[in-house]
């Protein structure tokens, strides 16, 4: 690799790398070669290797990992607090999609007769499901709706967005969401639910959804791969 005029050597190692990223012959996940053997196949320097590298990740093409070398970092979505999970993943240019794994009517047990503020043993709506971008699983959830406030979603659900359904269907709506986050480990359920190694990191998200007269629609419980979303909170004043 010669220099050109004007344009350094470390910017034509971070193109040549680029067109390989985007060429997917590194792909998401993927190890980059070592600072040497970068060295060696382009016979540039370790400095001129590490200001490609550097740039690169910067710009959030690559990540390092202390120990284990360079990969190829997965684009973060960015989920909006005030937008639905459709219109955050739709609005990224990616594909949301459902699976529904289970759809049940159950008796409310406490805490969660509380949270929805019903009585106990009241029945809900149990649904569980995974979500995609792309087809790729990005989160895995449980939601619980009361049965009062949207009868028969269990029997009469889609693969669609649940909350335009429920605003359709049962011209109920919603105004808001407050959510509790905290980091968590996948167990093994997860893990393989989420096509995730057993352990990762990953992000565990309660919450509650209001109708506007304040009543409570939805509790959920989901857990995010970490690897993948990045989450910003937009509050109005």
């Amino acid at each position: 690799m010669t220099k050109k005029q004007h344009n350094p050597l470390y910017a034509m190692l971070k193109e040549k790398l680029l067109l390989q990223i985007q060429s997917e012959e590194y792909k998401v996940g993927d190890r980059l070669p070592t600072e040497s053997e970068l060295c060696d196949q382009y016979q540039v320097s370790r400095t001129t290797v590490r200001y490609a590298l550097q740039e690169l990740e910067r710009e959030g093409i690559l990540e390092r990992i202390q120990g284990s070398g360079t990969f190829v970092k997965r684009k973060e979505l960015q989920l909006l607090a005030t937008r639905s999970f459709s219109e955050d993943i739709s609005a990224q240019g990616k594909k949301p999609s459902n699976k529904v794994l289970e759809a049940v009517v159950v008796p409310a047990d406490s805490p969660l007769a509380g949270v929805l503020g019903i009585p106990l043993e009241s029945p809900v709506t149990k649904l569980v499901r995974l979500r995609y971008a792309d087809n790729e699983p990005l989160i895995y959830e449980t939601s619980y709706i009361p049965w009062s406030l949207a009868p028969g979603l269990a029997l009469n659900h889609d693969e669609g967005s649940l909350f335009s359904l429920i605003q359709s269907r049962y011209h109920l709506q919603i105004h808001r969401s407050v959510e509790k986050l905290k980091p968590v480990l996948a167990d093994k359920q997860v893990a393989k639910l989420l096509n995730i190694p057993e352990g990762s990191p990953c992000f565990e998200v309660q919450t509650i959804t209001y109708l506007t007269d304040n009543t409570p629609l939805e509790y959920n419980y989901g857990i995010f791969r970490g690897d993948f979303p990045n989450f910003t909170i937009e509050r109005i004043y």
